[in-house]
């Protein structure tokens, strides 16, 4: 009997070659589903929830996120490929892939007798031998900042294995742009600043960067201006209605009279605070400036405020979101005020015109050509839910591949030409320089590496190997990064035709793959014994 069936009974195990099978056939179960989304070619996947939700995607990160995984092996390689996606916002099918490559070009050394320590010492040396070899194969790019069409060909990298090509062209532009507006110097780049939006309306092709703001709501009142131009923007967290005092009371009179008085007692209170902003409204907004006023409040403003606002040609915003209200500073300048006697003009912002748009029963307000774009809104427009959900993970991950790059200041030839160079120099590494059977996990991490290149002629429907020995023989032959053009099949050279791919991705890929990959081989047992397992 087994010692752990004497501490536990109800205990279920796996042992040696069975557990490693248990693990290698988990990692390549998972990479077989998402490897068919690898790449510009590759296809969609369709999600039904238990609601009958329908979702569309082929971006790994949210398949991972959104599958319902029970094997324990895979949920472990699925958790370390959304970390991936969490720390780089990239390279989740990758990592799979190269996970499951690892295991199963290690499970025909261990078959044939070789232990599986001897194999992850070789995985450990490969990978010491492969992150100095990324930082000398990269292309650094100093401020790359400034070059805008770098920034915008790493994010079209990124967007055309998620989207068509023409949607992944047009986002491409507004991610960069947008990533561009919120970059100060000497900061981190807070991708909190970027709003995104999205509206139900038209096509996915009208889906546009907005130099300021777009809130989603509109005002209150029906006499109020829905177009404004040459806006003054007051930012403000003034009450404009009744307040409920804090304790509990009551109001006690007599006569009508009196409860008359008490109500316009109340009133007066807040009237004054309404004619305090409309007095200093017609000191700065003036017929020789023609400036106009947009008040964006926090707080509430009653109908009797809106009124008087709305008399006097302003715009009021109430109850807009405090994330809302910290980028408006940022966009438009000025800052909030929190009390109708702190008014100046160096409080206000300004913005070119402010205008109101209503979309069936859906109000939005635009705040455009502001003073300083510190701050920007991507509006994201589609003419159903799944193609809104589709747009908004592939912006996150091209803002990411675009804030990657500028932090980086480096970038790596894509299209498979990294993962082709990095096999080539560990074989090249193993033959010279490595002895014993350590050998044998080197040579296995190198035939890992050719998976992305193999999977992206696989998607495209070319043969697999006759694609893959032309890409080697093109990189022999030119001695420069060589990579696979998935329209023609041929070998091609990705730094003239842009096709970029973030370093910190590749690194990520490399470090996870093979820490995980490592620890899975040296895995000789599977208990089912802990306390739920009952």
């Amino acid at each position: 009997m087994a010692s752990i069936n004497t501490i536990n009974p109800n205990a279920e195990r796996t042992r040696q070659a069975q557990a490693l099978a248990i693990n290698v056939m988990a990692s390549r179960g998972l990479a077989e589903v998402i490897k068919s989304n690898l790449g510009p070619r590759g296809t969609l996947k369709m999600l039904v929830d238990g609601s009958g939700q329908v979702k569309l995607t082929k971006d790994g990160g949210v398949l991972l996120h959104e599958m319902q995984i029970q094997h324990p092996t895979a949920i472990m390689i699925a958790r370390t490929a959304t970390a991936q996606d969490d720390v780089t916002g990239d390279g989740t099918t990758s990592s799979v892939l190269f996970t499951g490559e690892l295991l199963k070009y290690a499970e025909r050394y261990i078959t044939e007798g070789v232990h599986p320590r001897i194999i992850a010492d070789g995985f450990e040396l490969a990978k010491n031998f492969i992150l100095p070899f990324l930082d000398n194969f990269k292309i650094t790019k100093p401020n790359s900042y400034k070059d805008r069409e770098l920034l915008t060909s790493v994010a079209r990298t990124s967007l055309r294995t998620k989207l068509t090509p023409e949607m992944a062209d047009h986002l491409s532009e507004i991610v960069t742009d947008a990533v561009l507006c919120i970059r100060k110097d000497g900061e981190p780049i807070d991708l909190n600043m970027i709003e995104r939006m999205h509206m139900l309306h038209r096509t996915d092709k009208e889906s546009r960067l907005v130099r300021g703001l777009v809130l989603d709501h509109g005002s209150r009142h029906p006499d109020m201006p829905t177009y404004l131009e040459n806006c003054y923007i007051l930012i403000a967290n003034i009450s404009l209605e009744y307040e409920k005092t804090e304790v509990t009371s009551t109001f006690v009179y007599s006569t009508a009279a009196e409860r008359e008085r008490m109500v316009e007692a109340e009133r007066k209170f807040t009237d004054e605070k309404v004619k305090k902003i409309l007095d200093f409204k017609r000191t700065v907004c003036t017929p020789e400036n023609k400036k106009t006023l947009v008040i964006i409040n926090q707080k509430g403003i009653d109908p009797n405020a809106l009124d008087s606002l709305a008399r006097e040609g302003v715009i009021a915003l109430r109850r807009a979101k405090r994330r809302n209200m910290e980028r408006l500073s940022l966009a438009c300048g000025g800052f909030a005020v929190n009390s109708a006697d702190d008014l100046s003009v160096d409080c206000l912002g300004q913005a070119g015109r402010v205008y109101e748009q209503t979309l069936g029963e859906e109000k939005y307000t635009f705040v455009e050509d502001v003073a300083h774009a510190q701050s920007c809104t991507i509006l994201l427009k589609g003419p159903n839910e799944h193609t809104i959900a589709q747009l908004k993970d592939a912006v996150r991950d091209g803002m990411r591949a675009v804030v990657n790059t500028i932090e980086d200041e480096a970038v790596v030839p894509g299209a498979g030409a990294f993962e082709v160079a990095a096999a080539d120099a560990l074989r090249t590494y193993a033959a010279k320089d490595v002895t014993g059977k350590v050998k044998l996990g080197v040579l296995a991490f190198a035939d890992a590496l050719s998976i992305v290149p193999k999977v992206l002629a696989e998607n495209s429907g070319f043969d697999v190997q006759e694609t893959v020995i032309a890409l080697q023989e093109e990189r022999m032959k030119l001695n420069v990064p060589v990579g696979l053009d998935v329209t023609t099949g041929k070998p091609m050279l990705p730094d003239q035709l842009g096709i970029w791919d973030n370093v910190r991705v590749k690194r990520q890929i490399i470090q996870l793959g093979t820490v995980l990959a490592s620890q899975l081989l040296l895995v000789d047992e599977v208990l089912r014994a802990g306390r739920g397992s009952r």
